[in-house]
């Protein structure tokens, strides 16, 4: 079982497109409208260029033309004005300017053969017809002569020339019996294209005959014949037996000696021959030989193109129909019996009389808008293309500011009332002529509604689809679209409204159903109209057949049951094999399933169920097999290898248009494995030349797809196929087209303004590429202004990708705009962007704040710079510890741009900081500011301790050079400091500390004390023994410094005592190490 979806694609109406490529108005098809605008004349009909006459008959020169006001109409004859007044035998019909010449009262037709040409023109111009060559059609006589009779040797080559006399149209030819019997034509004797009758050797039995040329004149329906041909035929075998026709080896049996071919016609070894694109290339090689030769046709470097060529007169004429120049080359025939070969090679060389590219089409345009005729055609040699206005010479054409003329195009801007004309492009070589005719129209109408009104459209809940909304007006009118005649225009989210009015629904939902209004307006007015919208629910197969296997004989029940809208009429079918199934009388199709009864090997087969209704449908399929008795299911498909498929073939580009273009291909093998998708990739030789981009994707079952092109690219296509197992190799590329050019429609794109120096500012962008130039020439107007002053823009053109603008403030904004332009014009009006010039140094942070609340941390507070001269990256701290002449070692921190402010924890209580503060930007670090730490709170007056107090002990190491000393400790609650007696060490010491002081140390010692500080100093002055003196205390919350003089020796140990036992202090590392 296996459903098949239909497309989600559900268009209600067909598009009405009223706007073309050029934005040029398109007038609808609708009488009313027609009737009341005023156009130029157009040519609707006209004789063909070589228009060949009877002269039996009256001449009938055709010219019908439209415009309103209806045209008038005069001729030339050989280029001078034919007056039709003065020849009573000429008219011209009424409304119309066809000539009518009347030989019915006498007059040779002869005398009116040339040159005609037709005018067709009202009060906005002048359109001509093609040059039109009347011919009399002509059957001359054939010269009378007497034939001797024709003496050849039997087995000998043999040609009898026909020579018609001349006729306009040349005479079809064709050989006969005096006795108008036809003459039997086979590969040893057959007629030329040149009408003459070729034997490749001749036979006694030839004799029995006379040979006639005929020819036929179409004109006159006449036969003329010419004299016969009699043969004689010498022979070593003078009896005509008719037995040996069908002998083995005739020749050899009437004694006719065999040989090696040899051409006929033509002659020689080589020849060549041109051919027009589109014609017919007409090849022939007749040779002589016995036995008779057989013909074979090759091509040199390729095969001949089966889809083309056809092989006639026996073998012996090769025919190519609508020649293209991918048919140019050498070809050669073969001609080969039993004693040998010869070829005969025919270069072949093809040119083209001018053919379209782009026809110039009318351009209907509203007064001040632009727009261009283009004029493309191709041929070989390449076509001149000369412009010409109301029948005469652009250049000798009064002048015109709005109109330009580049090669072939013409560019008209700011269009007034006064610019409409006709204009004609003749394009030219040696082989022919093409000659168009646009108008330049200048309108103005209101708005006006083209549907009927309030239509009603109903459509599939969760399809897409489209409310259309023709319209016209001049100016073209804008189109909004409103729901039930309320809210705000419908464009965007699940609503898409196209350039020429229609609404596009990407998903309808059931909330969508109501009526929807559109609005045209333009400057003279506005019309609306209404379109009501239904939604109804899909057609569903929620039970689908399954795959069934039956004996034969048995009964077979396929289910299909469906849900659909009960407002839409719905219809099931069955399907077999893809082709419409016949219920025959052992066939049951109710609602909601399909019986068959005695089934039969004949109905096996897959068997697809249909619902649809006038809006949907679904389908659901499934495959019964049919098995003979003691039967088993076989697989029907034996199991094939795959493989990668081959590459498409034979590339053709046709409908070349100047943005599309039709390329078609022939698909290779698919090697058992079905081709699922195309890749059609392309290669331009500009910007990228050899290098292949992805155009598009078709699915496997096309072989030929219209692809959209952009303007002025020389482009060239390969095709990939795609199947299960892999991508084929690229096919041989396709030939190349280059379309017209155009003015941008875009810009390019990631414009940015940066500085890469403090007084500059480097605009950039990302190019365009060959898809998106649209011209030759492709360059960047780019413009600046300051963006804070509003001054006027600077701007300057460049064709790179980056522009540097000079002697800029340090990092201002500036309002950047990069426009595409071309030869053919400016793209659209570009977007600002905002971009910035140079970074430079920033200045140095503001109040910049070191605060200590305690001894343990430090908090750093600043501002941001008042110059930052850039966008700031962030801000580098520095900072070393330093006691005296003692530093530490630097430390550096990194914050980011957002940070003002740092806590650091301290790593000793004793030591001050001096910290350094830069901001940075991306050109580097700037100006810095430096702090200091405070220096530690006065000393205050000492304060007695509690004699009560138990002592604490606290060792003391000190490796000073100098005469004082500190010691650090830490307590656990608060004490009073205590007097230190002046005696030795060792008669107060509870714990000892080895120390390597000098000959006078110091040391200090840190207790929790009290919130009030207290300062005690001890002994002033120093006592002539050894002693220690000078000791002072400096309580914090949580630390006491104790510092000392003394004058013992080297290696003495220090401790000193308080009312409660302090931890011992333990060593840390030096700050400066």
């Amino acid at each position: 079982m296996a459903r098949q979806q239909p497309s989600p694609w559900v268009h209600t109406a067909f598009l009405f497109c009223l706007l073309s490529l050029s934005g040029a108005i398109e007038i609808p098809m609708d009488p009313s409208i027609q009737n009341e605008l005023s156009q130029p004349p157009t040519i609707t009909k006209q004789s063909v260029k070589d228009h060949i006459v009877d002269p039996r008959d009256n001449i009938l020169i055709e010219c019908e033309a439209k415009g309103n006001p209806a045209p008038s109409f005069h001729w030339t004859r050989n280029s001078r004005f034919f007056n039709i007044a003065k020849d009573p035998r000429v008219s011209m019909r009424r409304r119309s300017g066809t000539l009518v010449i009347d030989f019915r009262s006498g007059g040779r037709p002869e005398e009116y053969e040339g040159e005609y040409q037709c005018f067709a023109r009202n009060k906005f111009g002048t359109a001509l017809s093609n040059r039109i060559r009347l011919q009399v059609s002509k059957s001359p006589l054939w010269p009378k002569e007497n034939l001797d009779p024709v003496v050849v040797q039997e087995g000998a080559p043999l040609t009898l020339q026909c020579n018609p006399p001349p006729g306009l149209p040349s005479p079809v030819i064709f050989w006969m019996s005096s006795s108008m019997e036809p003459i039997t034509q086979d590969k040893r004797v057959s007629q030329g294209h040149n009408g003459d009758l070729y034997f490749s050797n001749v036979m006694l039995q030839d004799m029995q005959t006379d040979y006639s040329c005929n020819a036929r004149f179409h004109f006159t329906h006449t036969i003329q014949q010419k004299n016969p041909f009699n043969l004689k035929v010498l022979t070593n075998h003078p009896y005509n037996d008719s037995s040996l026709r069908n002998h083995p080896d005739m020749y050899s049996a009437r004694g006719v000696a065999e040989r090696t071919p040899s051409f006929m016609h033509p002659q020689g070894t080589a020849s060549s021959q041109m051919v027009l694109r589109g014609m017919d290339l007409l090849l022939e090689c007749i040779a002589s030989g016995v036995p008779t030769p057989d013909i074979a046709w090759y091509k040199k470097g390729g095969d001949l193109p089966s889809d083309k060529a056809k092989f006639e007169n026996f073998n012996k004429a090769l025919r190519i129909t609508n020649v293209s120049e991918e048919d140019s080359g050498e070809y050669f025939c073969l001609a080969s019996n039993k004693m040998g070969s010869i070829r005969h090679t025919i270069s072949v060389r093809v040119k083209a009389a001018p053919y379209w590219l782009d026809e110039p089409k009318n351009l209907i345009l509203a007064p001040g808008e632009d727009g261009r005729l283009v004029c493309r055609a191709n041929g070989n040699p390449k076509p001149t293309v000369q412009w010409m206005v109301n029948g005469e010479p652009l250049q000798s054409a009064p002048p015109n500011p709005n109109r330009e003329v580049a090669g072939d195009t013409i560019i008209f801007r700011d269009t007034q009332i006064s610019s409409r004309a006709v204009y004609q492009c003749n394009t030219s070589n040696e082989h022919g002529y093409l000659l168009a005719n646009a108008f330049v129209s200048v309108l103005d109408v209101p708005p006006r509604m083209l549907s009927p009104r309030n239509q009603l459209i109903r459509v599939i809940l969760y399809n897409r689809t489209r409310l259309d909304c023709p319209f016209f007006g001049s100016p073209i009118p804008t189109l909004r679209w409103f729901k039930n005649g309320q809210g705000s225009n419908l464009d965007g989210g699940n609503y898409h409204v196209y350039e020429n009015g229609s609404l596009e629904i990407k998903m309808i939902r059931k909330e969508d159903q109501g009526i929807y209004t559109c609005v045209a307006t333009n400057i003279l007015g506005k019309a609306e109209n209404q379109v009501r919208l239904e939604v109804k629910d899909p057609t569903r197969i929620y039970r689908m057949p399954e795959d069934q296997v039956a004996k034969r004989g048995t009964t077979v029940q396929l289910e299909c049951r469906v849900k659909h809208d009960p407002s839409l009429k719905l219809t099931v079918s069955w399907l077999k094999d893809d082709e419409p199934l016949y219920i025959g009388n052992r066939m049951k199709k109710e609602e909601d399933s399909l019986t068959i009864f005695g089934v039969a090997e004949r109905d096996q087969g897959s068997y697809t169920c249909v619902a649809s209704t006038e809006l949907d449908q679904d389908l659901a399929k499934a495959y019964l097999t049919v098995l003979a008795d003691q039967a088993t299911p076989t697989n029907r498909l034996a199991a094939l290898p795959k493989g990668r498929p081959e590459r498409p073939r034979d590339l053709e580009l046709t409908d070349l248009a100047e943005r599309s273009v039709r390329l078609t291909w022939i698909p290779g093998d698919d090697n058992n494995s079905p081709i699922t998708d195309y890749v059609v990739q392309f290669e331009e030789d500009q910007f990228q030349p050899g290098v292949w981009h992805d155009h598009s994707k078709f699915p496997g079952s096309v072989n030929s797809a219209v692809l959209q092109l952009s303007p002025y690219v020389n482009y060239q296509f390969r095709v990939i196929a795609i199947n299960e197992v892999g991508s084929s190799h690229p096919s041989l590329p396709s030939e190349r087209y280059r379309t017209s050019g155009a003015p941008p429609e875009s810009n390019p794109s990631d414009v940015k303004g940066e500085g890469t120096r403090k007084n500059n500012m480097e605009i950039t962008w990302t190019p365009m590429n060959a898809t998106s130039a649209f011209g030759p020439n492709l360059r960047y107007i780019v413009k600046w202004r300051r963006r804070e002053t509003r001054e006027t823009w600077n701007n300057v053109t460049v064709w790179g990708s980056r522009y540097v603008v000079g002697q800029t403030p340090v990092y201002v904004p500036y309002e950047i705009r990069v426009q595409a332009e071309n030869d053919f014009g400016k793209g659209p009006e570009p977007g600002t962007v905002i971009g910035y010039s140079g970074e430079d140094l920033p200045s140095a942070p503001r109040r910049f704040r070191v605060r200590q609340p305690n001894l343990e941390t430090i908090n750093l507070e600043w501002d941001h710079p008042e110059h930052p001269n850039g966008i700031l990256t962030g801000y580098t701290l520095k900072y070393v510890a330093f006691n005296g002449t003692k530093v530490g070692k630097q430390i550096v921190e990194n914050f980011s741009p957002n940070q003002t402010k740092f806590t650091m924890q301290r790593a000793d209580p004793v030591s001050r900081y001096r910290f350094s503060l830069s901001a940075r930007t991306q050109v580097g670090s700037g100006e810095a500011v430096t702090e200091e730490s405070p220096a530690p709170p006065n000393e205050a007056a000492p304060t007695a301790a509690p004699p009560t107090s138990p002592p604490t002990t606290v060792g003391v190491t000190g490796t000073v050079g100098s005469t004082d000393a500190t010691a650090t400790a830490a307590t656990t609650e608060a004490t009073t400091v205590p007097t230190i007696p002046t005696v030795a060490p060792s008669t107060i010491a509870t714990t000892t500390v080895a120390t390597t002081t000098a000959t006078t140390a110091a040391a200090t010692t840190t207790t929790e004390s009290p919130p009030t500080t207290t300062r005690t100093k001890i002994q002033e002055s120093a006592p002539d023994e050894q002693s220690i003196w000078n000791v002072t205390v400096l309580p914090n919350s949580k630390w006491a410094n104790i510092t000392w003089k003394h004058n013992f020796g080297p290696g003495t140990d220090f401790v000193a005592t308080v009312r409660k036992k302090l931890s011992l202090l333990r060593p840390r590392p030096s700050p400066y190490s």
